[in-house]
């Protein structure tokens, strides 16, 4: 009786794109190792580099945990990260989020967790759902463009901080913030420069903050209609100022920054 043929090299590329977890494609990458087939030895090799890339996700993860953990086991429970986005666009709000991470953040589903803006929007948008549901606790702050006017940007962000804080509905042990103190919360906080590259639950606000913000500037887009904020999110790309000169500012433009301030004067 003759052997049953191997599958095919586009069947196994096909099986190959179903994997998802380290374990599974390493063992593929090892039964396909000794295959004669050259397309064969070259899914191997990719099989294996698919799960070094995830290897090395979950070696993140753990570094990025650590803080958290050590918190935790000093007997703050409650530890939530607090980030900002939206500082420097010339249109919409400023966004905060706060975020109390499950004690337990395992798994592949996590593996991607990190800075924001290094996030690729779909991945993001699983992110930030997975956040929400699974958080312990989660508030968002905003301040809008005429708030950020009269406070001016730097205190707008910890205005925006404050409130989603505030929002948590229980008082956090001690806070993670993106790069710096927060003044006017009476709680232990640590900053961390760069944090939402560097600690979990920084990473976990960031995301769910720039996420509800790009919702908000898509909406906007809709309402003020020829500004590109779909697309730029308020930022000032050629596009926008462009616009800001053809149409002038609009009602969520943020006329204490100098690009919107010199379109109201022409």
């Amino acid at each position: 009786m003759s052997e049953p043929s191997p599958p095919s090299i586009d069947a196994l590329r096909e099986r190959a794109g179903r994997l998802r977890s380290e374990a599974s494609l390493r063992r593929l990458s090892r039964l396909l190792v000794d295959d004669g087939r050259a397309g064969a030895r070259e899914l191997a090799r990719l099989c294996a580099r698919r799960a070094r890339a995830i290897a090395r996700k979950r070696t993140r993860l753990g570094s990025m945990l650590w803080r958290r953990n050590e918190l935790h086991a000093a007997g703050a429970r409650r530890v939530a990260g607090v980030d900002e986005v939206g500082m420097g666009p010339l249109a919409g709000p400023v966004v905060a989020a706060a975020v109390v991470l499950p004690d337990r953040v395992e798994g592949a589903e996590w593996y991607d967790l990190f800075d924001s803006k290094k996030v690729a929007r779909p991945v993001r948008e699983r992110l930030a759902a997975l956040v929400r549901r699974r958080a312990r606790a989660l508030a968002i702050g905003e301040v809008w463009p005429d708030e950020i006017d009269r406070l001016r940007i730097h205190r707008a962000g910890h205005e925006a901080m404050r409130r989603a804080v505030d929002g948590l509905g229980c008082r956090p042990d001690h806070l993670l913030v993106d790069g710096r103190r927060l003044p006017g919360i009476d709680c232990a906080q640590t900053p961390i420069v760069g944090g939402d590259a560097l600690d979990a639950s920084i990473a976990a606000a960031s995301i769910v903050a720039k996420v509800h913000r790009d919702a908000i500037m898509r909406e906007l887009d809709g309402r003020h209609v020829g500004y590109g904020f779909s697309r730029h999110m308020g930022y000032g790309t050629p596009e926008h100022l462009e616009a800001l000169q053809r149409l002038g500012p609009s009602p969520v433009h943020r006329r204490s920054f100098a690009p919107v301030a010199r379109a109201a004067r022409s």
